[in-house]
């Protein structure tokens, strides 16, 4: 029999606090649960801060927040979910970057805690009071920590560099015209 010791159970406490707060988030997004906006509501707010189409950009972060922190939770293809639900938190970062580090300002304060805190989880695995452990980790070698960072990241760095050229567009379209041709006089 396997013995258990605190570095155990503070994985699993980590585990079940980050992925049960990723899945109430995520829940929000999707289902409208916990006062959350739904799936319609949240699509609009996506596509208002650049990422769009709006609701598939809800529907991908929601999905990464809810699975990401449900498999965390469980411990259960530990690199994957941690990766998944970090670059989710990644994303979110790159919205409230503009308003500072802390929350109180809007800023990414919050999203950073939570990634940072999924990632180490997918680096660090999930302990032996898991899923992972007791499936023999099969689905937590270690090579697919860095293959889930790895495609996380190139999606990540897509999709926010998309939507980061989306609003340099948009704030490239706001600018007036350079000069008024017909208060220029000519000859």
């Amino acid at each position: 029999m396997t013995s258990f010791d605190r570095r155990d159970l503070g994985l699993l406490l980590l585990r079940l606090g980050a992925g049960s707060v990723l899945v109430a988030h995520g829940t929000q997004k999707l289902f409208g649960w916990f006062g959350g906006s739904g799936l319609s509501a949240t699509g609009d707010f996506m596509e208002s801060v650049g990422y769009a189409p709006g609701k598939a950009s809800a529907t991908a972060a929601g999905l990464a927040e809810t699975g990401g922190g449900t498999l965390l939770a469980l411990g259960l293809a530990t690199p994957a979910a941690g990766a998944a639900a970090a670059g989710a938190m990644g994303g979110a970062s790159a919205v409230h970057a503009p308003n500072g580090f802390f929350n109180q300002s809007g800023g990414y304060e919050y999203a950073a805690s939570l990634g940072l805190t999924s990632a180490g989880l997918a680096v660090t695995g999930p302990g032996r009071l898991s899923l992972d452990h007791l499936l023999g980790h099969s689905v937590n070698r270690g090579w697919m920590v860095p293959v889930a960072f790895a495609g996380t990241a190139a999606v990540t760095m897509v999709v926010v560099g998309a939507r980061n050229k989306r609003l340099r567009r948009e704030q490239e379209g706001d600018q007036g015209e350079l000069f008024d041709e017909e208060a220029v006089p000519y000859g």
